[in-house]
């Protein structure tokens, strides 16, 4: 991905260095489009997050590590005095996690959790094994900035909206009334749920911000590959030989694989001590992901 700074100030060094009109006219252009482009990104940043998470390769003890990154974050929105809101939440019956999605309100939240999305890896001895055998599974997790109304318009005659009843732990009806509400957009296939509030209008409303971001996204993505940059890849097929981070339990270490460095504070991290890992990645992607 290009680096937007570094083309700012070959536009603005051509408009300084020559005096032909239709190349000035032409460097002027360029530089208003690049700073607008700036501009974008910056205020994207500045968004909520949207996060999913899903379980990957690994059954039941892939599910237990799915909710352990749920609480990871949790603590460390705590910990920068974010709010989440859960859209919908999916346990399972051993107290795992088949599936999630909530939005994350506050500052700089998109800006510093954009760098979650990606296949995180466990390596630990499950807690139904008795022969002591380290098992190795995985979870996806998704993470977009939160979609505006101005930024996504949806045509109602797109959508396919069902409603069901709310469910909960081991996926058992924990609603009377169908409140849940599910919405797809026909065009792409996209499929969002919710099912967090009592009222079907809110939930509704909650799962077409969700439609948006995604569809957003979408978007953003097209727009990039036009111009012929790259966008940095959120695995969501869940495998775990696509990793970014590796969480081994045995060794008490934790390891980025896209740094390539590792921390040997493991239970710190998952407390919510996320800010060394994410600050690096922060200084690494100034150049590429935050000026792009």
């Amino acid at each position: 991905m290009n680096d937007i700074n570094q083309e700012i100030e070959q536009a603005k060094e051509l408009l300084a260095q020559t005096d032909d009109p239709q190349i000035r006219a032409l460097a002027k252009e360029e530089l208003d489009r690049l700073m607008l482009s700036k501009e974008a990104r910056e205020e994207e940043n500045r968004r909520n997050a949207v996060l999913e998470i899903r379980p990957g390769t690994g059954g039941g003890e892939a599910e237990l590590f799915a909710m352990d990154l749920f609480r990871m974050y949790q603590r460390y929105a705590t910990s920068q005095g974010w709010k989440i809101e859960i859209l919908e939440m999916i346990e399972s019956e051993i107290s795992g996690l088949k599936s999630l999605t909530c939005l994350i309100k506050g500052p700089d939240a998109y800006l510093k959790l954009r760098f979650e999305g990606g296949v995180h890896r466990v390596q630990r001895v499950p807690k139904t094994e008795k022969s002591g055998r380290i098992h190795t599974s995985a979870a996806s997790v998704v993470v977009l900035p939160q979609a505006k109304d101005i930024d996504v318009k949806i045509n109602p005659t797109d959508l396919r909206i069902d409603v069901y009843r709310s469910s909960g732990h081991g996926g058992q009806s924990v609603n009377t009334t169908d409140s849940a509400v599910r919405i797809t957009h026909l065009p792409t296939g996209i499929v969002v749920a919710c099912q967090d509030e009592r009222s079907q209008l809110k939930n509704k409303e909650k799962a077409l911000s969700i439609l948006r971001s995604k569809l957003w996204d979408v978007e953003r993505t097209k727009q990039e590959e036009i111009t012929g940059e790259s966008r940095r890849s959120m695995i969501k097929s869940g495998d775990r030989s696509d990793k970014i981070r590796t969480y081994n339990f045995p060794q008490s270490r934790i390891t980025d694989h896209r740094l390539g460095k590792s921390w040997q504070n493991l239970e710190k991290v998952l407390g919510g001590g996320l800010d060394p890992i994410i600050d690096e990645l922060r200084k690494i992607s100034l150049s590429t992901d935050e000026s792009a």
